[in-house]
Formats: structure tokens, sequence, C-alpha cells
């Protein structure tokens, strides 16, 4: 089999191809991937390291108020769907496989124009201009929310759940919270928010931090890299240090393996995140951002709390109080979180890749017919 995988902008593009490109393999020993990503994004730097061959569209996003720089952004889009046609006619694909972002527009825009199965796959509970703009020429739609279905066309998108939840799921970890100077045998909060961290959250957290460290469980937050001196100066500033239970990181590289001992998490509601607290069954305080296209991480997060297995706190009431009130409730009262963890467990779908996988078979199979 040879597929063309395309998705970048943002890591919750990037992740679920590179994901379900494990999968193919591990069904496929023959399989032969090409990825096709934006020239800036960070799928420029991602995945060559992954080892998968790499060639670079340049592609921009278009403006939401009106602005001549929308007439750039055509321009570059169909200069790109020439050069992807002309990728796609020297590569050969049964199949083309796009995640998202402007380039997936580009390139399987051009693959449906040349005839070749398409299967584009929707990660938001609120689809994404891109995957709206391709569904009807799509073969397949993968979804990782069922809510997602109604925004395609009747009848063709199938829920699937997201790549990224099959391999964090099957996982093995031997990550010791003795790395940080903690104990492996008392609860653990994660608060993280997000690769580059989140402000909002920071701030909760230095109002709660003398809170935590009078708690019997044990707590990391994690900053962002650019947000983690000033942490620690407005601690300063409060004469506040963590205490032996409390570790402040920048950063943590090792994310998977850090999840599967973490008693409960406090996060964002991007895909990924859902995907990996899901497939892991851990008990989740989520607080969407606010600044995503179409509110959709607040629609994803409703998702689980809806099934009972997480609490959200919008981020104009979260506080410091509020933070602390939502932590104690899981991690003070094991009924509480034995019973979210379990509810968790039931919408995880660690078997993702594999439904991803079979829709692209029919794909494939369809064209043949």
């Amino acid at each position: 089999m040879r597929v063309i995988l395309s998705g970048g902008g943002t890591g919750g593009h990037i992740y679920p191809a590179l994901a379900l490109a494990e999968v193919i393999k591990q069904h496929d020993s023959d399989v032969e991937f090409l990825y096709v990503g934006s020239e800036r994004g960070v799928e420029s730097s991602i995945v060559p390291a992954t080892g998968m061959p790499f060639k670079k569209l340049t592609v921009q996003g278009f403006k939401r108020s009106l602005s001549l720089d929308n007439i750039k952004t055509v321009n570059l889009f169909l200069k790109a769907v020439k050069v992807s046609k002309q990728i796609i006619k020297d590569f050969k694909p049964d199949v083309v496989v796009g995640t998202g972002g402007y380039v997936a527009g580009a390139v399987v825009y051009a693959a449906q124009r040349m005839h070749i199965p398409t299967v584009i796959h929707e990660q938001n509970s609120v689809a994404g201009m891109t995957n709206k703009f391709l569904a009807r020429g799509a073969s397949k739609i993968g979804v990782a929310f069922d809510v997602a279905k109604s925004q395609f066309p009747a009848g063709k998108a199938v829920l699937v759940g997201n790549p990224r939840a099959q391999q964090v799921a099957h996982i093995k970890s031997d990550f010791s919270w003795q790395t940080l100077g903690l104990r492996d045998d008392k609860p653990t909060l994660l608060i993280f928010g997000g690769s580059q961290g989140a402000p909002a959250i920071n701030l909760a957290v230095i109002a709660a931090i003398d809170q935590f460290n009078e708690r019997s469980y044990q707590v990391v937050i994690v900053t962002g890299p650019k947000r983690y001196d000033n942490v620690l100066n407005k601690l300063k500033e409060k004469n506040i240090a963590a205490a032996d239970n409390v570790r402040i990181v920048p950063y943590i590289d090792n994310m998977p393996e850090v999840l599967v001992q973490t008693a409960a998490i406090v996060s964002r509601a991007g895909a990924t995140s859902i995907a990996e607290i899901t497939a892991l069954g851990i008990p989740s305080i989520l607080i969407p951002s606010p600044y995503v296209t179409g509110d959709h991480q607040t629609k994803n997060a409703q998702s689980l709390v809806d099934a009972g297995a997480a609490v959200v706190i919008s981020e104009p009431e979260l506080t410091g109080q509020s933070l602390m009130a939502a932590a104690d409730i899981l991690l003070l009262d094991e009924s509480v979180s034995e019973k979210m963890a379990a509810q968790t467990t039931k919408i995880g779908m660690p078997d993702a890749g594999d439904r991803l996988y079979s829709i692209i078979l029919d794909a494939i199979a369809e064209k043949k017919v």
C-alpha cells in the first residue's frame, strides 16, 4: 500500500496522522508513506524527525475579516494544488489521508480531482473549515466525536475516535515520580495547560498553591517553557515556596509515559488531550480554551461531562478557589474518582487507529469496484 498523509498547522492535526501511520505499519509492513505538509508549519520539523519522507507546500490561512491578503491565500492554494497533483502523480498513492489544516486542503483536493481515494479525519466536535470544504468529495470521513457526524453529508461520516488514543493506550511506562523528587505511592494531580502553557491556568495555580501545599495528594504544575520564570517570580513576590508535595516544571517531553502514572489531570480540552485522557481513563478537570475556532474545546469537553467523565471549569470562572474545589473532589473522594475513571474508559477508543484504517481500506476497495 502507498499512502500520502497530510495535516498541518498544529500538533492536533499532525500527531493523529503519525499515530495512524504506526497502526498501518502494524497491519502492512510493506506500506510506503509520504507526508505532505506546509513549509512554515511545525510539521516541517516534527515529521522529518520520524524518518518519514516529507514534502513541503507553501500555503496560508484565510483572514476571517475582509482582507486583500485573502487573494494571496487563494493564489497560494491554487499553486499548492498544482504542485500536489505532481507529487501525487510521482508517488502514485492508493489513498490520500487528510487530518486537517490548510495544507491538507490542497493535497486532498488535488487527489479528489485526480479521482484518487481520499479519507479525511476530524478530531474535534466542531468540524474545521478544511474538512468541511473537502467533505463532499471525500471517499470516507472519520470523526473523533459522535456529534461531529451531523456536520458532514448524511451517512458519510463514521465514528472512529482519534488514532492518538490507540498509540497512548498501548504505551508501556516505567516513569517514576521520584525523578521529580515525589513519591510513587501518593496520588498525583498533573496540571498542564498545553505545550506552551496557559496563563489563566498558571494564575489560578499561583492563587491556590498555598492550599495545594497542605493537601495529602501531590501536584505537578507544567507552566510552559516561556512562562516558567514568570510563575516562579510571582510566587517569589508572594513569598510562597513549593512544598515537598508540589513541583513546578516548565515542560514534560515524555507526556504519555507520565500520564500513565497520573491520578487526575487539569487540562485544556484539545482533541489530542482528550484522546489521551480517555484512552488511559484519567479523571479530568477540563478548562477549554476560549480562543479557538467555533469554541470547539468547550464542545469537546461537554462530551466528557455528558458521560460523567470530567469536570469543566470555564476560563471566566477559573480561580484558585474553583480549581482547588474541583481538585479536592477528584483526589480526596475515592468513590468519585473511581466512577469518573470508569466513565472515561467507557468513552475512550483504544482501537481508534484500527477503526480509521478499516475505512481507509473500504475507500480503496470501493475505488477498485
